[in-house]
């Protein structure tokens, strides 16, 4: 996501983060920007795979072994899981692209890569929304959540998710395709393929469209997890320290995390825009590197949900220690300390 197309979106992944066509004069060669995604971005994204698959996978066992799937709570995140998973599948090829330089894998790859890549990204967005709306619909509206234990429900509502993200992410699949750039180096005889869009106006779209995702998702579980916080601190509810300060932690790192990469994305499109001063190759040059940065911390966000999301509840890191204890050829089960913090209507929220 480099200054152009590669900064803010897998264009940017498959172009190359210092090349842009607004700057093809020798002044503005980005060279330097190249070489540092070329080196970090390919280790970070290595270590985030690693952790992401090793983190999901285990989700996905517990769930399937241990847990109800009838529950909205558990179908949430059993799609959370897949999200994430899907989203995880894009990460080499963008790091193999920062290691090399260009796109090798051929166009059909590349909107393969592109729309996969996308479903996870926007599906993963959508369901840490849904997960929100249901607990604060269980914690603040009880009564509106009488009947989500019914398997239709979670059959329903996950099939509607899937169907938006595969809506949102068509565009990229179809308008990303292999082009030739010049080198960075800016000599016009010679030229490099990069998976890239092939029209400037749904380049833009792109953009906006990830904007627009953030700001609802932001927007919905900053005000969820105040309303829960705010009958959690009640004081006839039963309420734990832990809990309050994961919600925090839940909403601080969400911000943190997909803030700096929606606001790189956007500048970008400034660049895109010409609108001054981010038309000058050295504010450009400052949006790639934070692009380039900040892209980093979001996209590291696949390995964290099993963290914030999961493992940090009582309930799923006994499973957890159970399933462990088993394969460690143990035959007496540890002695499991079940605390629950809320029901909904017989239904465990899983409210870590």
């Amino acid at each position: 996501m480099s200054g152009g197309d590669v900064f803010t979106t897998p264009d940017y992944y498959y172009s190359t983060p210092d090349y842009n066509e607004d700057y093809t004069d020798e002044a503005c060669i980005k060279t330097k920007v190249v070489k540092f995604g070329g080196i970090v971005t390919p280790v970070f994204f290595t270590v985030v795979v690693m952790f992401s698959c090793v983190g999901n996978t285990l989700v996905l066992w517990v769930l399937l072994k241990y847990e109800n799937l009838r529950s909205l709570t558990n179908a949430f995140l059993l799609n959370l899981a897949v999200s994430d998973l899907v989203f995880t599948v894009g990460l080499p090829f963008w790091a193999y692209y920062h290691f090399i330089g260009q796109w090798t894998f051929g166009e059909p790859a590349c909107k393969a890569v592109s729309f996969i890549f996308f479903v996870g990204f926007y599906s993963s967005t959508i369901f840490l929304i849904t997960m929100t709306v249901h607990r604060y619909m269980a914690v603040v509206r009880p009564l509106s959540v009488i009947l989500n234990r019914r398997i239709y429900h979670c059959v329903l509502i996950s099939t509607v998710v899937w169907i938006l993200s595969f809506c949102a992410a068509t565009p990229h699949a179809i308008f990303n395709k292999v082009v030739s750039h010049p080198t960075v180096n800016g000599n016009s005889s010679m030229s490099e393929l990069y998976c890239d869009y092939n029209d400037i106006n749904w380049k833009l779209f792109g953009f906006y469209q990830q904007n627009i995702f953030f700001l609802v998702a932001f927007i919905t579980i900053t005000f969820c997890y105040i309303q829960i916080l705010g009958r959690l601190l009640r004081p006839t509810a039963h309420t734990r320290r832990k809990t309050i300060r994961l919600i925090f932690c839940i909403v601080v790192v969400y911000f943190l995390g997909w803030a700096p990469y929606n606001v790189a994305i956007f500048l970008d499109s400034l660049i895109s825009w010409k609108v001054a001063p981010f038309n000058e190759c050295n504010v450009s040059t400052a949006v790639d590197y934070v692009y380039l940065a900040s892209r980093l911390v979001a996209f590291s966000h696949c390995c964290l949900n099993p963290i914030f999301h999961v493992f940090m509840g009582i309930k799923f890191r006994s499973h957890l220690k159970k399933m462990l204890w088993n394969i460690c050829g143990n035959t007496n089960e540890p002695q499991n300390r079940h605390s629950h913090l809320i029901y909904s209507n017989g239904e465990e929220i899983s409210m870590y």
